[in-house]
C-alpha cells in the first residue's frame, strides 16, 4: 500500500520539496496528483532526513502545494523491453511516438543499468564497416569501442549519423545479428522528421530502435533519453546476442540539461557553469559500451557532440576525450571547400584501430597503407602551407607531388556521396590509386611485398 503525502512545502521551477517522508530512496519515481485529477511524474533527486527533493518531469505550472498529493512508487524509471522494440520510434521516456501499440514487455529494466565488472570486460577487436572511407580506412571503428564524433554548429553531423546508421555492419556473416539504437537528444522537430523519414525510406528502421527527445521536451527527459537507449542496447546485446551500434546525438544538449537542473538545485558550478560531477555523469553513459566475456553480443557507441564555438578545450569535448577511445573531428574549412563528410583525419584518432584491422579482419595491407596515407597527407598539408607563405616556386618537385596528393586525397578519399557505401576493399583500392601520385621511393611505410602486390601501374590508377 503506497502512502500519500500532502506535505509539499515548496515548488521552485522544476523542483518540489516534500517533507515528513519515510523510506524514500534516491532516483525513486514519484507521482503527483493535482486537485483536478491530473497526474504528473517526477523522480527523487535528493533525500535529507525526512525531506525529499523531487525533480518534476512535466514542469510545475498549476501545482497548488496545499492540495497536491504525492506518492513515492518505490522503483526508479524502467524501460519495458522485448524484441518488438526493433523497428519502433519512442520518446525520451520510452513511450511510443510512432502511433504504434505499446510494447508488451518481456521484462522491465532499470534505465540506470548495472555496472560492468572491469575484469569481465572483453577487449574490442572486430572491425565494423561504416562504408565511410575516412573512418574505415584511417580511424577504424572496432566492435565494443566508444568513438565520439566532434562536430560544430551547422556542420553535417546529422547526415553523417544517418549515413553511419544506414550503412554500418559487421563482416563475417553476422549481419542478421546487427542492430542500431539511435537516440536523438534535444533536437528540433525538423531534425527528428529527417531521421525518422530517412530510416523509414531506406529500410534501416527494420533493424533499429529510435528514441526521439525534442528541444521543447522537459530537461529531465533529456537526462533519461541516452539511458533509455543504452538500456535497450544492453537488452539486445547481452540477452539476445546481437551486435548493437548506439548513436547518441547531441551530447551537448544532454550536458546543457544537466547544467540547467544543477542550477535549479543551487549547486556550486564548475567550469563554464557545468556541474562538478559532469565527468562522472558522462562516464555513466560512455562506459556502458563494450563486450563482456561469455556474451556473444556487444555494444559499440558513437556519441555525437557539437563543440561550442568549435572549441576542443570546452568541458564537454574535453571530458569526453578523456573517457572515450579516440575522436572523429569534423572541420569547418573542409566543409567550406565542399568536402563532405568534412572529416579532418589528422587530429582524428581511433585508439583501438590497430586491433580491428589486418589479415582475416580487413586486409593484410591495411595497417601499412593507413600509415602511409596519413603521413603523405600530413606532408602534403605542410607543403601547401609553405607554398602559401613562400610561393609555389619554393617547393621541390617532390613537395609539389605531395601537395597534389593532399588535394586529391580530400576530393577522392575523404569526400564521398551521402548515399555512397564503400566496402573496405573499395576504400583500400582508392588509397592505393592515390599513392600512385607519389614516387615509389617515397612509400617508405609500406612493405615491398605489399607494394608489388597492390600498387597499380600509373596508367591503371
Amino acid at each position: 500500500m503506497l502512502k500519500e503525502y500532502k506535505t509539499v512545502r515548496e515548488v521552485a521551477g522544476p523542483l518540489m520539496l516534500v517533507e515528513q517522508v519515510e523510506g524514500v530512496k534516491y532516483d525513486e519515481l514519484v507521482e503527483i496528483e493535482l486537485a483536478n485529477g491530473e497526474t504528473r511524474r517526477g523522480k527523487v533527486l535528493e533525500v535529507n532526513g525526512d525531506k525529499a527533493l523531487v525533480q518534476l518531469f512535466e514542469g510545475s505550472t498549476g501545482i497548488n502545494i496545499y492540495d497536491a498529493r504525492v506518492r513515492f512508487l518505490g522503483k526508479s524509471i524502467e524501460l519495458p523491453v522485448s524484441m518488438d522494440i526493433l523497428g519502433r520510434v519512442f520518446d525520451g521516456f520510452g513511450r511510443p511516438r510512432d502511433n504504434g501499440p505499446r510494447i508488451i514487455p518481456e521484462k522491465r529494466l532499470d534505465i540506470n543499468g548495472n555496472p560492468i565488472n572491469p575484469t569481465a570486460r572483453d577487449y574490442p577487436s572486430e572491425f565494423i564497416q561504416t562504408g565511410i572511407s575516412a573512418i574505415d580506412g584511417l580511424n577504424t571503428l572496432v566492435r565494443g569501442q566508444k568513438l565520439p564524433l566532434f562536430s560544430g554548429s551547422g556542420l553535417p553531423h546529422s547526415q553523417l549519423a544517418a549515413q553511419i546508421a544506414r550503412q554500418a555492419r559487421v563482416l563475417g556473416g553476422e549481419e542478421s545479428r546487427f542492430a542500431i539504437v539511435f537516440a536523438a537528444i534535444g533536437i528540433t522537430f525538423e531534425e527528428a522528421d529527417f531521421f525518422i523519414s530517412d530510416f523509414t525510406r531506406t529500410g534501416a528502421i527494420d533493424r533499429s530502435v529510435l528514441f526521439m527527445n525534442l528541444a521543447n521536451d522537459p530537461a529531465i527527459e533529456r537526462i533519461a533519453t541516452p539511458r533509455m537507449a543504452l538500456t535497450a542496447a544492453e537488452y539486445l546485446a547481452y540477452e539476445k546476442d546481437m551486435h548493437v551500434l548506439v548513436i547518441l546525438t547531441d551530447i551537448t544538449n544532454y550536458c546543457e540539461a544537466l547544467r540547467e537542473i544543477s542550477a535549479a538545485r543551487k549547486e556550486v558550478p564548475g567550469r563554464r557553469g557545468y556541474p562538478g560531477y559532469l565527468y562522472t555523469d558522462l562516464s555513466t553513459i560512455y562506459e556502458r559500451a563494450g563486450r563482456i566475456k561469455g556474451k556473444k553480443g556487444s555494444i559499440t557507441q558513437i556519441p555525437i557532440l557539437t563543440m561550442p564555438e568549435d572549441d576542443k578545450t570546452h568541458p564537454i569535448p574535453d571530458l569526453t576525450g578523456y573517457i572515450t577511445e579516440g575522436q572523429i573531428i569534423l572541420n569547418r574549412d573542409l566543409f567550406r571547400k565542399g568536402i563532405n563528410p568534412p572529416i579532418d583525419v589528422l587530429p582524428s584518432l581511433s585508439r583501438l584501430k590497430d586491433k580491428g584491422i589486418g589479415a582475416g579482419k580487413t586486409r593484410e595491407d591495411h595497417a601499412d597503407t593507413m600509415n602511409q596515407l596519413y603521413a603523405a597527407y600530413a606532408r602534403g598539408k605542410e607543403a601547401k602551407e609553405l607554398a602559401a607563405i613562400l610561393g609555389e616556386a619554393a617547393l621541390s618537385d617532390v613537395d609539389k607531388l605531395f601537395a597534389k596528393f593532399a588535394d586529391e586525397f580530400e576530393k577522392r578519399y575523404v569526400s564521398q556521396g551521402e548515399y555512397e557505401n564503400r566496402s573496405i576493399i573499395d576504400t583500400l583500392t582508392i588509397g592505393w590509386e592515390l599513392l600512385t601520385i607519389l614516387p615509389k621511393a617515397e612509400l617508405k611505410r609500406i612493405r615491398d611485398e605489399y607494394i608489388d602486390k597492390y600498387l597499380p601501374e600509373k596508367g591503371d590508377a
